[in-house]
């Protein structure tokens, strides 16, 4: 795996600049990988990573970057929980760390660079400098992944009785001997108007 300089750089050509975020996203997917004993994410182990990642902020393209796990390729998970984190998981050992961010890494970058002025500043700095156990919390976890949500998958596809439209990766509700799509079933984010 490339170096923290190294994958500064990719990180911030793929997002468009280079934040607190970033730093984060690629120290903890580094780690995550670490402890996975994952060494090339991106070439000969690239079909063993799933990662979660819980917030669709800079940190999450981040991660991609560095683990080449993306939403289309169904390596890239996304759980809106509004955490700086993420979960790595090894389908060739069954193993899986998720790795969150601790909140005082925030107050620790204060102390360290109460010369800068800008927020930002002080974290891009910080996060560069201190040691995995000052910036993350990790823990050993278990992540159940049916077949459906692997990647290359090619479940049945079903059409919604309401709308009409397919369904993929088993995705579906069933009521009352009907198949429905989420949004059909009363999930939807969207309102017509």
């Amino acid at each position: 795996m490339a170096d923290l300089d190294a994958l500064l750089a990719e990180a911030e050509r793929a997002h468009g600049h280079l934040c607190a975020g970033q730093v984060l996203g690629v120290r903890m997917a580094m780690l995550g990988l670490e402890r996975l004993g994952i060494h090339d994410p991106q070439g000969e182990d690239r079909k063993r990573l799933i990662t979660f990642v819980e917030i669709d902020r800079c940190m999450a393209d981040a991660i991609s970057v560095v683990t080449g796990c993306r939403l289309g390729k169904r390596a890239l998970k996304f759980r809106d929980w509004g955490k700086v984190a993420a979960t790595f998981c090894d389908l060739e050992t069954r193993r899986a760390v998720r790795v969150s961010a601790r909140e005082s890494s925030k107050a620790r970058a204060r102390e360290l660079h109460p010369e800068l002025a800008n927020k930002n500043q002080q974290q891009m700095r910080a996060y560069r400098e201190l040691s995995d156990a000052e910036l993350f919390e990790v823990s050993e976890v278990r992540v159940d992944l049916g077949p459906e949500d692997l990647p290359g998958y090619k479940g049945e596809r079903v059409v919604c009785s309401e709308c009409g439209e397919g369904i993929n990766f088993s995705r579906e509700l069933r009521r009352d001997g009907r198949v429905l799509c989420r949004a059909c079933g009363g999930e939807r984010y969207w309102t017509e108007v």
